[in-house]
């Protein structure tokens, strides 16, 4: 291919995080575990609601920073929710979470710059840091450790030009949600050198053990801490492409600047099921975070019922990240075998970094027979 117009850094770059349609249409029963896009219709409450407010006019350009109804009840549910009263000025709503990552390492990284991220990590971050300039260093985390995040190894990543570090909870792709103790370890450090911490929040609905409890608001954190969440998982609304950003008021002022730059504002159409979706925030956890608990249980019990494969247990999300390395193969010539054999299309766990190789993620985004299914094929395997 000649490349010689596209820019250099982009040459070279890796696959990400892509929907394998060929795959799909490979086989005429390949069940499909590859892809975190939730298999449930966004709820008709939201879908009527966003339908009823385009046609009351909702389908032209509104305030760059987001509808100011749904910002408003973005303040007022996480004051609710988490007890800590938000200033509109504070909220950003962005055309997903993945944008509102992108624009928070270009509003605050200098070329050069470095961000903490831990491995295994959602594939994008790697990507979201270069383009901002920035320089991604991974700080590993291991299943046979329970993926507990160490002192001694963020110590020994940092640097003077250390800005920030990302930190998801819960986990995509292992699955891991972290504590009390983890936060105050990331609080106490952040503080100590003068770093921001993007925390990207976006299954918070999916919690199995304890809940959620944001990083910002830890003591100190507020003003550090960049929090993004989604309505994709949450709220089933991956199609809808719209979440919100809670800064300090210099980052959110820098990010909207950015935004007018690429996208200029997030559908109003988006930001009104938004709006409809916040109202129905306690019982969609209710359903969806006991339904794909569920899921992911029998997964786990069927992942540690193979003897071929090992699993770190889960403590959130709706993934599970079992390790292939009893087989002797290496994530991707597993799952092709997977593909190959079983005709189940899951994701290589080498796409999430270093730390992932030898893993492979499933995304519990089927329902329970169709889960049977896999892992009754999963079982006549033999390595």
């Amino acid at each position: 291919m000649d490349d010689r117009f596209v820019a250099e850094r982009y040459r070279n770059r890796s696959v990400g995080l892509t929907l394998d349609t060929q795959a799909l249409s490979r086989y005429g029963d390949v069940i499909n575990l590859s892809i975190g896009d939730t298999d449930f219709t966004t709820d008709t409450r939201i879908i009527d609601g966003a339908r009823t407010d385009a046609c009351a006019g909702y389908t032209h350009y509104g305030d760059p920073k987001g509808d100011p109804e749904l910002i408003e009840a973005v303040c007022r549910a996480w004051q609710e929710d988490q007890g800590e009263a938000i200033p509109s000025d504070q909220v950003l709503v962005t055309a997903s979470s993945c944008l509102g990552m992108a624009l928070t390492m270009m509003a605050i990284l200098n070329p050069g710059d470095e961000v903490l991220i831990f491995s295994p990590y959602f594939t994008m971050y790697r990507e979201q840091v270069e383009l901002a300039g920035g320089r991604a260093v991974i700080v590993p985390t291991y299943a046979h450790e329970g993926y507990a995040i160490r002192e001694d190894r963020i110590r020994a990543a940092i640097t003077p030009r250390t800005r920030a570090m990302i930190f998801n909870n819960p986990n995509n792709p292992t699955g891991m949600a972290y504590g009390e103790d983890t936060l105050a370890l990331l609080a106490s450090i952040a503080q100590e050198y003068d770093l921001v911490v993007a925390a990207d929040d976006i299954y918070t609905f999916y919690f199995f053990e304890g809940s959620y409890r944001p990083i910002r608001c830890l003591p100190g954190m507020a003003q550090r801490t960049v929090t993004l969440n989604s309505f994709s998982k949450n709220y089933l609304m991956t199609g809808w492409r719209v979440g919100y950003v809670i800064a300090p008021p210099a980052i959110i002022q820098t990010m909207n600047a950015i935004n007018g730059a690429l996208c200029y504002s997030t559908p109003s159409v988006s930001q009104r099921a938004a709006l409809h979706a916040l109202s129905l925030r306690q019982e969609l956890r209710q359903t969806y975070g006991q339904l794909y608990r569920q899921r992911v249980s029998y997964s786990a019990q069927r992942i540690q019922e193979i003897p071929y494969l090992d699993l770190c247990v889960p403590r959130g999300t709706f993934y599970l990240f079992p390790s292939v390395q009893k087989t002797g193969l290496s994530s991707a010539e597993f799952c092709a075998r997977l593909l190959e054999e079983a005709h189940i299309l899951v994701t290589p766990g080498s796409v999430f970094g270093a730390e992932g190789e030898g893993h492979f993620r499933i995304a519990c985004t089927v329902g329970q027979e169709v889960l049977r299914e896999a892992f009754d094929r999963m079982e006549r395997l033999k390595f």
